[in-house]
């Protein structure tokens, strides 16, 4: 592991194993005051194929893929979209941005959920559910998937907002619960998500204390008293 100091303080360098700048600065802002330096991976990185049955797979293939070729501490983060009252074939859960088998631009993704609220009265109540899984070292795999990384429940609606943000092609459509307002229309809200903020704050403090139930080789689990 990375780590270097700031007068007493450890800073700890991982990688974020993504290329999407949006998604980058977003779990910089979230993971801001603890002692953590985030780079996100180079293009020349090649990108795994995602066929896991779940996110929690998914986020595991893709941390190990990356350690491979970059042998430096790398996590990696998987969201599932799942809708309240749809039909089981219109679930997208892991496949967010893949429909029929095609896997859709920001400005396809818009239209399709769009057009998916229009069919159930011009709003879905939804959330995402987000596992992560961090590769250490070889030996050392950390992942978690608890609903204290789920988002909070909010709408999926018909009408798009004129606001777009490339790599969150959906918080176009996006509206909180309680107020009805877009959350591009909500000043401060990407700083107080709660508890999906907090989850990933809790799983980071939880690896620098080093007080966590790891996966080693095999995937068995293993008390690691002090790491590094």
């Amino acid at each position: 592991m990375s780590v270097y100091g700031i007068g007493y303080r450890k800073i700890m360098k991982f990688i974020y194993g993504t290329k999407n700048i949006s998604k980058i600065e977003h779990m910089k802002h979230i993971l801001r005051d603890m002692h953590i330096e985030l780079i996100g991976l180079d293009e020349s990185i090649r990108e795994p194929d995602e066929n896991g049955e779940d996110t929690m797979r998914n986020a595991r293939i893709k941390a190990l893929h990356y350690f491979a070729q970059v042998q430096k501490p790398v996590f990696s983060a998987d969201s599932g979209l799942y809708f309240e009252g749809v039909k089981d074939e219109e679930q997208p859960g892991k496949y967010i941005r893949r429909v029929n088998g095609k896997s859709l631009t920001d400005d396809e993704m818009i239209d399709y959920y769009s057009n998916l609220a229009s069919q159930y009265g011009g709003k879905l109540k939804a959330y995402y559910h987000n596992s992560i899984c961090l590769v250490l070292d070889k030996d050392h795999i950390i992942e978690y998937d608890g609903s204290d990384l789920n988002s909070e429940v909010f709408y999926i609606v018909e009408k798009p907002h004129e606001k777009r943000k490339q790599g969150f092609p959906l918080d176009a459509l996006s509206v909180e619960v309680d107020s009805g307002k877009y959350y591009d229309d909500l000043t401060g809200y990407i700083s107080d998500n709660g508890t999906l903020d907090k989850g990933f704050q809790d799983f980071f403090k939880r690896v620098l204390t080093s007080e966590f139930e790891i996966k080693s080789k095999g995937y068995e689990k293993e008390k690691v008293e002090s790491y590094p």
